[in-house]
């Protein structure tokens, strides 16, 4: 509400400062009109001109937190928001078959994205959903014979927390540590694997540092020691290559909001040969082969559908772009700041995260100064506590880099402008704070911060 307030005063101060007023907006900022007005449903000849209130909006650089919509993608979504409802599972006339071969055209979408067969593919309410049907519904299936699963300790919270739901039901859990790089250790993956392991689950790229695994290499050892695989794709879907055949994933996890599509919606592949089983969650119908029970939203999974074509389509395009304006901010950062460190393997990485600590800054102290940009210092599921990133702990950062962090995302819209306006405030920014903060002048004068035993009055 505050800041809402505060958006507001700018934008009126803006209206209101004298002298010649330009058309376009602040650079760095986007203009976006908000009519507060009420509005009639009924037209009228005497309603008079809404209200209109200007508000400045932040330069959007979060794309790990949630991607725009793809106006391709709304298209394809709104026949069925508005002329096409009906249910999807209504077979006895029109509406229902039409809404049905919506959302099967959708399903055949998802899978030729990942090499998989349409029957595969599951639709969820999301990644966080597909990731617990995946843990806990393996698990739970085959809890009779096998009560071990492997995970990382670098996961996303959802996996973590379904895990550790598993624990208090009496399976064990094994959390493998990273390398400093942010990679797990093939070796210590195939120590872990025990004749009653029915699970392992590693994330494809970290939402945190951007970090991808080797995939292909784990979906190999868990082949070869019989054991399913499930990995947390939400953030690679779309935006690598990916083949489930090939990589020997047995099961994976996909979000629609993350690669362009609508929120709400994600998906579940399960392989069918060999067949994995999963006991289902939530009770109902029996809709999704009965692993997933509820009215599937047609809209929604037209959206994700679309963003999937869009995604195979462009993805190509989309890296090369990507790739190009990440090199530009690293670049300009690392040439023009001293102590800053990019977390995880700069080879091993995707690069539309970016996950940057500047020592003797604090992250969120930058966050705050960095107001018209829209960053964030990690998982948006996390945002709200104020300790350092289990993710950053968990490859060694020391405490004080991992609060200065901030993670940069970049995504299919941004642009080289966006990009440069926001190396250019973040190095204004971080010069400004490290003048005022006596550990930086400290250093300067060749104190090693290390070395000093600091007490508590």
């Amino acid at each position: 509400m505050l800041l809402r307030t505060a958006w507001r005063r700018a934008a009126a101060a803006v209206r209101a400062a004298p002298g010649p007023r330009s058309e376009a907006p602040a650079r760095g900022l986007r203009l976006r009109v908000v009519d507060n007005a009420p509005q009639s449903a009924v037209p009228s000849d005497t309603a008079t001109a809404p209200e209109v209130e200007s508000v400045l909006r932040p330069l959007y650089m979060d794309v790990q937190a949630t991607t725009p919509l793809d106006p391709r993608v709304l298209d394809a979504m709104l026949p069925y928001l508005v002329n096409y409802y009906g249910n999807p599972h209504s077979r006895t006339h029109a509406y229902g078959w039409e809404s049905e071969a919506a959302m099967e055209r959708a399903r055949q979408q998802v899978a030729s994205l990942i090499g998989a067969d349409p029957r595969e593919i599951i639709f969820t309410s999301g990644a966080t959903e597909s990731n617990n049907i995946a843990i806990k519904g393996v698990a739970r299936f085959y809890r009779s014979r096998k009560k071990h699963l492997i995970t990382t300790q670098t996961e996303h919270k959802c996996v973590l927390d379904s895990c550790r739901s598993l624990e208090a039901e009496g399976f064990q859990v094994t959390y493998l540590p990273v390398k400093k790089s942010g990679i797990i250790d093939l070796k210590e993956l195939e120590a872990a694997i025990q004749p009653d392991t029915s699970l392992v689950s590693v994330m494809t790229v970290n939402n945190e540092i951007g970090v991808k695994q080797p995939i292909a290499e784990i979906g190999q050892i868990c082949s070869s020691r019989r054991v399913y695989f499930h990995t947390d794709a939400a953030q690679a879907v779309g935006k690598i290559p990916l083949d489930v055949n090939d990589m020997k994933i047995d099961l994976m996890s996909i979000s629609g909001h993350k690669i362009y599509g609508p929120k709400g919606v994600g998906a579940i592949y399960i392989r069918r040969r060999p067949r994995v089983r999963v006991e289902a969650l939530q009770s109902g119908g029996g809709q999704e082969r009965g692993m997933r029970s509820g009215t599937v939203p047609t809209p929604l999974v037209v959206g994700l559908g679309a963003a999937c074509e869009v995604a195979q389509q462009e993805m190509e395009y989309d890296h090369k772009w990507i790739s190009k304006l990440a090199e530009r901010l690293t670049k300009k950062i690392m040439n023009s700041l001293p102590d800053v460190v990019m977390n995880g393997d700069p080879e091993h990485h995707y690069p539309g995260c970016i996950n940057l600590s500047f020592a003797y800054v604090e992250g969120e102290s930058l966050l705050m100064a960095l107001k018209d940009v829209a960053l964030s210092s990690g998982s948006a599921c996390t945002s709200a506590s104020l300790e350092p990133s289990y993710v950053l702990r968990a490859i060694g950062t020391d405490e004080d880099l991992a609060h200065s962090s901030i993670r940069f995302g970049i995504g299919r819209f941004t642009t080289e402008e966006e990009v440069d306006y926001t190396v250019e405030k973040c190095i204004h920014h971080v010069k400004r704070l490290r003048e005022m903060s006596p550990l930086w002048e400290m250093v300067q004068d060749g104190i090693d911060l290390k070395s000093i035993k600091w007490t508590q009055h």
